[in-house]
This record gives C-alpha cells, structure tokens and sequence, in this order.
C-alpha cells in the first residue's frame, strides 16, 4: 500500500475537528505547544466555543488547520504504511512538510503562524476567494483578466477558486452565474491566497524559511509534493522556495492529485478538517479508495480502514 496524505487548507474549521485527536497521548505534546501560539488557549477548547468567524480568521484558520494534519499524523503515524506521498492544499502544503519529517512539528506550527501573520500585513479588508464550478478555463481566465483578479487554485473537474478584492470578486461571480456556473460560492478565507496581491508576502516568507526552517532529512519513503507544480521536492532549496511563492501563486491542485497517482498511490487518506480533498480524489480517480478522518468516528476506525487496504 502507498497511501497518499492530504493535508487541508482553510475552509472547514468546525467545532469538532479535534474529536478525534484531543484525548491522543501522542499529540499532548503540540497541543500544549500550540496553546503558546494563541495566547494560552487550549486549541481544543478553542474550536469548541469559538464563532464560525472566529474560527475562519486568517492567522488561528492556518494554525488549526496545521494542527489537525500534524496530530492526525502523530496519533496515526504508527500504522501508516512506509511508502507515504504527501501532497497539501494551501496552507496544507506547509503542514505536508511537517509531515514529511523535513520540518518538526514545533517549526512547522512557528512557520505557519508567521506565515499567516505575514500574508494578514499584505491584505486589506475583504480581500478572499471565491469558488465557481462548471465553466471553462478560458472562461475563468477572461473574468479574471476583465476584473482584476486571479485563479487561486486550480481544482479537479473545471472547479476553480478565484482570489482578489472584495468588489472584483462579487463582479465575478455575478457574471459566472450569468454565464451559467454549476456553482458559485465565496470561500470563508479572508486573504487573497496564491494571488498577485500576496507577492510581497511571498517574497518576506521565503527570507523567513531561508533564516529559520533547518530542515531534517526526509523519513525513507516518503515523497513530498509541490503545490505550485505538483512535482516531487527532491531539493530543500528549491522545495523552499516554491513553498514561499506558492502564497502567491497558483495552486495546481489537480496537478497534485495527478502526481500522487502517478507515483504509485492506492489510496487517499485526508487529515482534514473537512473532507473536500478525498471527495475531490474520489471523483477523479474513482478506482482508489479515498476518504477523510473527519469521515469516522474513532480513531480505531481509521486504523482499521488503513489496515484493510495494507494489501493494495
């Protein structure tokens, strides 16, 4: 079995994201480490009382989102199989890091907290995204270039999320509907993430990366995936400095997933929170069993679903 780990972005913070999680004696540890990032508060209590704004806000969206993947990771990590591909959406990709073992997980929260502090100093308020589904990318790329705005990530199945100003993006998507979208939605992320409007962010974090990300080396058997281009970081230099302008820049998600396969994955395990990834796996590559822990109701369940597909 070659699992390939997705590792969330922003977007579904919920109440319960760390049910599964909170009581891990392996993850004790970084949730008490992540408390010091937010002020003294237990991130475990914190999504329990938060507001749903609270909880979508730019710096604690980032720092949670990190915290699921990588305490999924620690509390999983004993019954994963050796041959992992890990691929992260957004500010999941720095999570993936993590993951992968080039990062610890004390720096790979430091790195995220600084990262979404550094993208917050670039963004003026109402600056986000929008996720518009069923038109082409011709199509997407014209609205874009009428309004001045940018395609965020690029999704499986002609599903785009597309960054920039407020104004710009409520012009886009009253022109998508119009031109007959299958769906519009505004994304609960407030910053204009892989966007024109986030280069000098891009440019601050990788000088960020450069002085403080000592990178171990990578576990045996694991491959780690660039956002930006789907492929395989075989170079810390060059992984850095893609992970610092993918805040920038587009994300080639359906690139990622296309890299995971080819690299031999049989099957997709998203850490969440939410379960966006693994569905978009599911639809594009049917054949291979995917799902999301946010998906069960134990951890004895994930493990068990691990351990039935050990022999793909």
């Amino acid at each position: 079995m070659t699992v390939a780990i997705l590792c969330s972005g922003q977007g579904h913070q919920h109440s319960t994201m760390f049910s599964l999680t909170e009581s891990s004696s392996e993850a004790g540890e970084l949730f008490a480490y992540c408390a010091s990032l937010l002020g003294g508060a237990d991130p475990r209590e914190l999504v329990k009382r938060g507001s749903i704004e609270t909880l979508h806000s730019n710096r604690l969206g980032q720092i949670l989102c990190t915290l699921q993947a990588l305490v999924t990771f620690e509390t999983l990590k004993s019954c994963l199989p050796s041959q992992k591909i890990i691929a992260g959406y957004s500010v999941g990709e720095v999570a993936a890091w993590g993951v992968s073992g080039l990062f610890s997980t004390r720096k790979t929260m430091e790195l995220v907290a600084r990262r979404a502090e550094i993208m917050d100093a670039e963004t003026s308020p109402g600056d986000g995204l929008l996720f518009i589904r069923g038109l082409s990318r011709g199509v997407i790329d014209a609205l874009c270039a009428r309004y001045r705005a940018a395609i965020s990530i690029i999704n499986p199945g002609d599903a785009f999320i597309v960054g920039g100003r407020r104004p710009a993006l409520e012009a886009i998507a009253e022109a998508a509907r119009a031109a007959r979208a299958q769906r519009v939605a505004f994304v609960p992320v407030m910053v204009a993430s892989h966007t024109n409007l986030l280069n000098k962010a891009a440019e601050d974090f990788h000088g960020v990366l450069l002085k403080t990300a000592s990178c171990s080396p990578q576990d045996p058997g694991v491959r780690l995936i660039s956002g930006i281009d789907g492929s395989t970081v075989v170079d810390v230099e060059t992984g850095l400095a893609k992970l610092a302008r993918q805040v920038s820049q587009t994300v080639q998600w359906s690139e990622c997933l296309r890299s995971c396969v080819e690299a031999g994955a049989t099957s997709f395990l998203e850490f969440g929170p939410g379960k966006a990834l693994s569905e978009m796996a599911i639809s594009a590559y049917p054949d291979l069993p995917s799902r999301s822990v946010d998906e069960f109701s134990s951890i004895a369940g994930v493990k068990n679903w691990i351990a039935s597909h050990q022999s793909r």
